[in-house]
């Protein structure tokens, strides 16, 4: 149903259109004159404006000037008698979307709305559509896959909670569907229908996150050539999920935390507080309780996103969904690349079982991927998957070749890496790991980027693998 103010100083007039709009299903609000509607406008998001040009209070043209320092793309279609058409087509000229001549029928007046309704529809999907991260629509398409006992009461906890309106905390590891969960709270909220917006905190400055969070009018800052709505407006009736929360700066908590006690803000370099409804569902990998202690983190704005706490859990606390989550991601990658579906040897998901999986439900994804693309003949074996599993696997026996036996790892002149072990008595996988890796920075006279590159990882994970073992003492300190 499409919200419609209607303002007229006079009451016959104003009730009669009132009337005809609500008899065709639009929710009807009317102001009695210009102050009244941009009271209403600063409330509300409405869908049309439907003005008289003529008012004593304020004339048609002040207000049209008001709603456009609100709301820049909100259409205003103007009433006048048949002596004021110049004036309406000069409105027309400043930004009113359509006029009127009095005296009209209900089915001029009918189409006017209804064209203005569906124009506004289609800017909002385009701002949507704009502001929408670019990983939105993948996203949509990731789903809850797992049918053992964890996520099944997982699964009975987001369902209960997406009936609610309340604010939601997601806590969970790196990789562990914290988004995911958000796009499935909304899809069964009573606000599915309604916009869904996300927004990484850690990606943007405090200066960027503040306008994008909240918009800015025009000439706010050097560049603001026009207003902009930020994400809480563009979200109005839906969903807003603020992604890695812990990491904004204090200025922008306190502002967020009174979006949350008041439902309203501020644009950037305005002094108009404009009401709004959004549900907002925030993310953390952070401890952020301890945060707060340490006062790094708001503990007012903490309990104010605290009302509706989900701990997901890790990849590990659910090793019996495993083989649903390798079916389903090599599916999702077979239909993408338009191959054949890889086969996995049995001895894969053995090798599953027993890893960590640090980098959770992502890690495996990745994996699964990477194992489908570079498979030969379309069936990913255990030999395969062994070496990209790193430290994460526990002991392995290696056959003993007798005295003086010693584990090395050949570098070849191409930047490839060729492991010839030969050890007596345990070694395990995250010995070879650091091995390939010496080897390969030696190789590389240290350099980090190539040696990454060479190995298949990124180099911020080389750099932290490199860190534990100094700290260890299980490498040199010059590496």
């Amino acid at each position: 149903m499409s919200k419609i103010l209607v303002v007229d100083d006079k009451e016959m007039m104003r009730d009669s259109v009132a009337a005809t709009l609500s008899r065709r299903g639009h929710v009807v609000s009317a102001a009695p004159g210009g102050k009244s509607a941009i009271e209403k406008v600063a409330q509300k998001r409405f869908d049309a404006v439907i003005t008289d040009l003529q008012m004593p209070e304020m004339d048609g043209l002040e207000l049209l000037g008001e709603i456009r320092a609100i709301d820049d793309q909100l259409p205003v279609i103007f009433m006048t008698a048949y002596g004021t058409v110049e004036t309406a087509v000069a409105a027309m000229k400043k930004g009113a979307y359509d006029y009127i001549t009095k005296p009209f029928s209900g089915d001029e007046l009918i189409v006017a709305v209804d064209r203005a309704v569906e124009h506004r529809a289609l800017v909002k999907e385009n701002q949507i559509l704009r502001a929408a991260s670019p990983s939105a629509t993948a996203a949509g398409r990731h789903e809850f896959v797992g049918s053992g006992a964890v996520m099944g009461d997982l699964k009975e906890q987001l369902a209960r909670i997406a009936d609610s309106h309340g604010t939601v905390l997601i806590t969970g590891e790196s990789g562990s569907g914290k988004e995911v969960a958000a796009r499935r709270i909304h899809a069964m909220s009573p606000r599915a229908d309604q916009p869904f917006l996300a927004i990484n905190c850690a990606a943007l400055s405090t200066s960027l996150l503040e306008s994008e969070l909240f918009g800015h009018e025009r000439g706010a800052f050097t560049g603001a050539d026009r207003l902009r709505k930020g994400r809480f407006e563009l979200a109005d009736g839906g969903t807003l999920l603020l992604d890695e929360i812990s990491e904004i700066a204090p200025s922008v908590q306190a502002k967020l935390l009174r979006v949350l006690q008041e439902q309203s803000f501020e644009r950037v370099g305005s002094s108009r507080s404009l009401a709004v409804d959004v549900r907002v569902i925030a993310t953390t990998n952070r401890d952020l309780p301890a945060e707060a202690a340490r006062g790094s983190f708001r503990q007012d704005l903490f309990y104010r996103l605290n009302v509706l706490p989900i701990a997901l859990p890790a990849l590990r606390r659910r090793p019996e969904d495993l083989p649903e989550l390798v079916d389903h991601f090599l599916r999702q990658i077979a239909d993408r690349e338009g191959r054949p579906r890889a086969t996995i040897e049995a001895g894969v998901l053995e090798l599953f079982a027993r890893y960590e999986w640090p980098g959770n439900v992502r890690e495996l994804q990745n994996i699964c991927e990477r194992a489908a693309v570079l498979t030969v003949g379309g069936t990913i074996t255990a030999s395969m998957i062994a070496p990209w599993l790193g430290g994460g696997l526990p002991a392995v026996p290696v056959a003993a070749a007798g005295p003086g036996a010693s584990a090395t790892i050949e570098a070849k002149p191409d930047g490839s890496i060729a492991p010839a072990i030969v050890c007596k008595g345990e070694f395990t996988l995250d010995d070879i790991e650091r091995e390939a890796i010496v080897a390969t920075l030696e190789h590389h006279n240290g350099h980090r980027q190539k040696s990454a590159k060479a190995l298949g990882i990124g180099v911020r994970t080389l750099g932290l693998k490199l860190k534990k073992w100094k700290e260890q003492r299980l490498v040199a300190q010059g590496l």
